[in-house]
């Protein structure tokens, strides 16, 4: 192993990472490969005999490296992007530098006493008392499994399965379903609850769905309630499915992958006001807190209920035991082995605080809701749903086409900007319509970004040319290369000036 090569090698990388991130806005978001990437690989193949180190090195930072879309580029809107902070991935390569296996305290006593205290805490904001507990996992999905195995075997005896029933919404995320799947349930025991207007859950509806599935002799056990949804960042009511959840002795999982992050701030504790009355909750600090993949939390209010489903105790793991009082990770969930997940978390909230985590949180709210104001300007934006924790969605409404042309013709917009690079925009299905979406929750994004990739959707294209059929005046004429970049001076919005107010919550 030539140590100097490797060291050599690496801070170039290490520079090369740095300075692309000081000048992120000036490339693509969309991903520029060459579409004969996916070829050369497979042509390539594992060879029998290695290739000299340099030359991977290159291949990674000039080819297969380049070729994923950023979704940590302040304008990627699609989805819920991954905003990471550099700080994130310092404690990612100091961690995996030494490969400490998470699954025992014994084995690694300083990474797990760091888990334990981010559990502790994180436990706390969520208002969970003493007898709460909880692990890092890979992401939501498999926080959510892990939470929902639990509630499976603390809500129904191995008989009743059959006769179970849980309770989703229809913006609930996909990876619930999923999880009832894996456990078993059948797709007819998973309800699917309407939401109101603001696209959360109807807690009457739901009422109504638990009292029906009683009077059939079935056993409802589980309520999934979400702070934060993929589609519109909507909260269901948690104060009133807790009590439906008491009263029914349903077990209540949140799942906050996207959304718990703002119990960070004062203005976040009282948006999600109820959580603490939950069972279990999922949260995810790749999405809000900046983390790189994978780093995401399941908390339960009672450990022991983890310890109930996942705990075993083989032969050749006696040695590795412990303390009967310390925690073991391994017996907390499906892993044995496990990285130690949480140590690049608290090595950025050691260096950044947990006040400028909130006021990031803020400023991605304000951008959503500055958004919504420069939408307005034109009467052919269609307001879909309203601004929430930094998530809005909306249509261009152009008149004499019908739904199914309006609905390719935002499509199309969104494409086109993507394929442009400047921005990425996707679409989403909401009230039987086709929304654009936006998710400005990147603490960099500025309100030049917002302003210019609403232009360019309504410079689109497709927009012109249906503009053009329609005898409607179309906008100045644009090439369909990449927006000019557009420099970032300073926020137009000073995260670090915006007050501990109620404004980020305004028209949420």
């Amino acid at each position: 192993m030539d140590y100097k090569q490797i060291s050599f090698l690496m801070k170039d990388f290490i520079d090369e990472t740095i300075n692309f991130y000081e000048h992120m806005d000036e490339h693509r978001v969309s991903a520029s490969a060459n579409p004969r990437i996916g070829e050369r690989i497979k042509k390539q193949g594992i060879p029998k005999t290695g290739r000299p180190l340099s030359q991977i090195c290159r291949q990674m930072q000039e080819e297969i490296l380049p070729a994923s879309s950023l979704g940590q580029h302040p304008r990627s809107f699609a989805c819920i992007p991954g905003p990471i902070s550099l700080l994130s991935w310092m404690g990612e390569m100091m961690t995996g530098a030494f490969n400490p296996h998470g699954g025992s305290a014994a084995n690694v006593p300083g990474p797990a006493a760091v888990e334990q205290e981010l559990i502790r805490w994180m436990c706390g904001l969520a208002g969970y008392p003493s007898s709460a507990g909880g692990l890092f996992v890979s992401g939501g999905s498999m926080a959510n499994l892990t939470a929902l195995t639990a509630a499976r075997d603390s809500r129904l005896v191995f008989e009743e399965r059959d006769k179970g029933v849980a309770y989703v919404s229809h913006q609930t995320h996909s990876s619930a379903a999923k999880a009832f799947h894996i456990l078993g349930f059948q797709q007819w025991q998973i309800r699917r609850i309407p939401t109101d207007s603001s696209f959360a859950m109807d807690v009457k509806a739901l009422e109504q769905a638990i009292r029906h599935d009683i009077s059939q002799g079935l056993t409802p056990f589980a309520v999934v309630a979400t702070a934060g949804t993929t589609n519109t960042g909507s909260i269901d009511p948690l104060p009133q499915i807790a009590r439906l959840c008491k009263a029914f002795g349903l077990w209540m999982h949140v799942d906050g992958a996207f959304g718990a992050s703002i119990l960070l701030s004062d203005w976040g504790q009282r948006l999600l006001k109820g959580i603490e009355q939950s069972d279990s909750i999922s949260w995810d600090a790749h999405k809000w807190l900046r983390q790189t993949y994978s780093c995401s939390v399941v908390l339960v209010r009672k450990q022991a209920h983890l310890t109930r489903s996942f705990s075993s105790h083989p032969e050749y793991l006696e040695d590795m035991a412990g303390d009967p009082d310390q925690i073991n990770f391994w017996d907390l969930g499906p892993e044995l082995t496990r990285p130690c997940r949480g140590l690049k978390l608290w090595f950025t909230l050691q260096v950044l605080g947990q006040d400028q985590m909130a006021q990031d949180m803020e400023h991605s709210c304000r951008m959503a809701q500055a958004a919504e104001r420069e939408l307005k300007k034109d009467p052919h934006w269609e307001i879909i749903s309203r601004p929430s924790l930094g998530i809005l969605n909306f249509r261009y409404v152009l008149p004499g086409l019908s739904p199914d042309e309006l609905d390719q013709l935002n499509q199309q917009m969104a494409a086109q900007v993507t394929a442009d690079g400047y921005a990425q925009v996707l679409t989403t299905r909401l009230k039987g319509k086709q929304a654009i979406r936006l998710c400005t929750i990147h603490p960099d994004t500025c309100l030049e970004d917002i302003r210019t990739t609403i232009r360019l959707l309504k410079e689109s294209p497709a927009l012109q040319e249906a503009q053009s059929t329609h005898s409607i005046s179309p906008h100045p004429a644009r090439s369909r290369s990449c927006a000019p970049v557009i420099s970032r001076q300073a926020r137009p919005i000073s995260a670090a000036s915006m007050g501990r107010v109620s404004s980020p919550i305004q028209g949420l």
